[in-house]
């Protein structure tokens, strides 16, 4: 059905609810009747205004919430050895420094072994170079003997800062000499994956991470922008984030970094919503629905869209002075976004126009017309 036929179809509403002469009666076949919008209908009719607004292309995407890359640590094992205690789960919210396992390590205990030894050895290669140099210096031993005890000495010592060097490295002073290490956490956070469990070992080629530790007071929202869409995002644009764990709340941010390259099998290019996570709601992994908009749009002059009355291929409006004095005006649109319509010509900055029931005024003025 045509919007014509519509209009013409609830003609005879019209005149039977809205239409009413002046209060004073004029002589038949004289001035036509006055298109009015009587007191009952005043309340239920909406008068708009035409403001002048930032015309920001809205673009709805699709994403999800991920950790910040450069605040997640993935925590290691020092040696190889056996898990004797774990003291986190997933999920669970630790501190710098706090404890998370302790392991066992033969490893660890022979290093321990190894620097006695090598403590040892020092002391004996120094009371040998003290005894040489004192013969040296009484004419007794020779200097190639003396020579030889400091050199001896020497390596004594550097082996012993060798194994210092690789307790300091496989722990410090996290290890113990019955070969106990404590894993900590190198940040505080949220440990978001535990790879080991009480009683299991870890082997000396294992390659793996024991815990990653994530801190989340603040997240990114990776979403997906399709080939057509790629124009309308850029870096800087206003980003409104919602969730389904929080369908009523919106999350702003920015778009922090556009990539610039397309997924071979999807089609789609990644961007990279920087949002701040205060309260700690937003978890990895959620899912988003995120509207960017374009902050530096060019402002025009706009209206709601459903004040317009699309006839045929032109657009109307029903242009409101007061109720007695109503106007049809034809408009010349630029677009329309949300519930927006942007205009390019028919009105200026401050009119006014029915924003509903305004098909029915919109009749009864064709037909005072014609």
């Amino acid at each position: 059905m045509t919007n014509q036929f519509k209009l013409y179809s609830i003609a005879t509403i019209i005149f039977s609810v809205l239409l009413f002469s002046c209060k004073d009666k004029e002589p038949e076949n004289t001035a036509p009747k006055k298109v009015c919008i009587s007191d009952t209908m005043s309340k239920s009719t909406k008068i708009d205004t035409a403001t002048i607004n930032s015309m920001s292309d809205e673009l709805k995407l699709s994403g999800e919430i991920n950790f910040d890359d450069k605040k997640v640590t993935k925590v290691f094992a020092f040696s190889s050895g056996q898990v004797i205690k774990v003291n986190v789960s997933v999920g669970d919210k630790v501190s710098r420094g706090q404890v998370l396992a302790i392991i066992k390590s033969a490893d660890i205990a022979g290093n321990y072994s190894d620097l006695s030894t090598a403590g040892n050895d020092v002391a004996i290669a120094k009371k040998a170079l003290d005894n040489t140099e004192s013969l040296y210096k009484n004419g007794i031993a020779s200097e190639r003997e003396y020579i030889e005890a400091k050199e001896n000495y020497q390596r004594a010592v550097t082996s012993a800062a060798k194994i210092k060097s690789q307790i300091t490295i496989n722990g410090g002073g996290r290890t113990s000499e019955n070969g106990t290490y404590v894993i900590t956490a190198p940040q505080t956070g949220y440990v978001v994956e535990k790879k080991i469990s009480e009683g299991g070992f870890i082997r000396s080629d294992a390659s793996d991470n024991l815990f990653t530790i994530g801190d989340i007071s603040e997240v990114w929202v990776w979403a997906n922008v399709y080939e057509t869409d790629i124009a309308k995002v850029k870096e800087g644009y206003d980003a409104a984030i919602t969730t389904l764990a929080y369908p009523d709340k919106v999350f702003h941010g920015k778009v922090d970094e556009v990539y610039n390259v397309l997924d071979p099998v999807t089609k789609v290019m990644k961007i990279k919503i920087r949002l701040e996570n205060k309260n700690q709601e937003l978890k990895p992994e959620m899912f988003a629905n995120i509207s960017i908009t374009n902050p530096k749009g060019e402002k025009e002059l706009c209206i709601p869209k459903e004040a317009v009355l699309p006839d045929g291929a032109k657009n109307f409006v029903v242009l409101y002075n007061s109720n007695c004095d109503l106007k049809i005006r034809e408009i010349q649109i630029l677009k329309t976004i949300d519930d927006n319509t942007f205009i390019k010509s028919g009105l200026a900055d401050g009119d006014k126009v029915l924003g509903s029931n305004q098909i029915l005024f919109y009749k009864a003025l064709q037909d005072q017309q014609n």
